[in-house]
């Protein structure tokens, strides 16, 4: 399983545990769905769960 590199408006960047067509998946429904609503992923380092606004996202790309 891959992981993925997520850069926000605010230059914080996260690496997620989940592969690219599956982060993009997540936050495409999350940008399709009411107002407010969030992808949620699992950040790789900590192992802990994070939400992610859709309108912060800048990119997204696969990493090793």
């Amino acid at each position: 399983m891959g992981t993925t590199k997520i850069l926000l408006a605010t230059g914080d960047q996260l690496e997620v545990d989940a592969p690219l067509e599956e982060v993009v998946k997540a936050l495409e429904n999350a940008a399709r769905s009411s107002a407010g609503t969030l992808a949620r992923l699992t950040l790789v380092d900590s192992e802990e769960p994070a939400a992610v606004n859709t309108t912060h996202v800048v990119m997204v790309r696969g990493s090793e």
